[in-house]
């Protein structure tokens, strides 16, 4: 083999190996904004668990809906939702087709004059987590089943009552609500964590910022939101 066809082998896989790593990023992380620790990024999945699933399979969908986490599955873990039957995102769900599932924390504009010194720009902190995989579909009838009665538990532990009955349900409405929607799983193969919280900047104006989130103006509550709309559409 010729020295330049070497050389030119090399530069390929070394530009492969940074298109791949490129193509598996989905997300500008600063190195002080990065976050790496697996049980902390669980955590926030756990807890901000209404995503966004976006795909790009022939044009760019987005669908808003909430997902479990089983942390143990895969090198990452395992995500799963569904989407209902008439939306065309549910085609891509078929194991082909890459997603990111964004995850979103709390976020606000913070002032400079919260800082020490005031010689500062305003900025936006956050935190997210991307994870990146191929969806593939639940067809089983059973195991979308089961994945339903998890999802409510989730939330119905942490958001209702605790006296809704999944399970009482007749299976002639369940049988016909399964019908309705596509159920997915996500084996996450790339999992990005940003957290973009002040974290780089001196103590004092770490101390500065806590000072005046406590006592900051806050957006509206779901119930202010829900409310102003039925007031409106009357």
């Amino acid at each position: 083999m010729k020295r330049r066809d070497v050389f030119a082998g090399l530069a390929f896989a070394v530009t492969g190996a940074a298109s791949a790593q490129e193509q598996a990023e989905s997300l500008y992380i600063p190195k002080p904004h990065l976050v790496e620790d697996r049980v902390l990024l669980h955590n926030f999945m756990d807890e901000y668990a209404f995503v966004e699933v976006v795909t790009a399979s022939t044009s760019i969908r987005i669908t808003h809906i909430p997902v479990l986490l089983e942390r143990t599955a895969g090198q990452y873990g395992t995500l799963y939702g569904h989407l209902s039957r008439n939306n065309p995102q549910s085609q891509t769900l078929n194991g082909r087709h890459g997603a990111v599932i964004v995850f979103r924390g709390p976020h606000s504009y913070i002032s400079p004059n919260w800082y020490a010194k005031a010689e500062a720009v305003p900025t936006w902190n956050f935190a997210v987590v991307h994870a990146s995989g191929r969806p593939k579909p639940i067809t089983d009838k059973r195991q979308l089943h089961d994945l339903l009665a998890r999802l409510i538990k989730k939330f119905e532990d942490r958001y209702g009552e605790g006296s809704y009955d999944f399970s009482a349900l007749p299976d002639s409405y369940v049988s016909g609500m399964l019908g309705g929607i596509v159920g997915f799983e996500m084996s996450i193969d790339s999992l990005e964590g940003k957290f973009k919280l002040g974290q780089e900047r001196s103590e004092a104006d770490k101390a500065g910022i806590l000072q005046h989130l406590e006592g900051a103006k806050h957006d509206r509550s779901l119930r202010e939101l829900t409310a102003s709309f039925y007031d409106r559409m009357k």
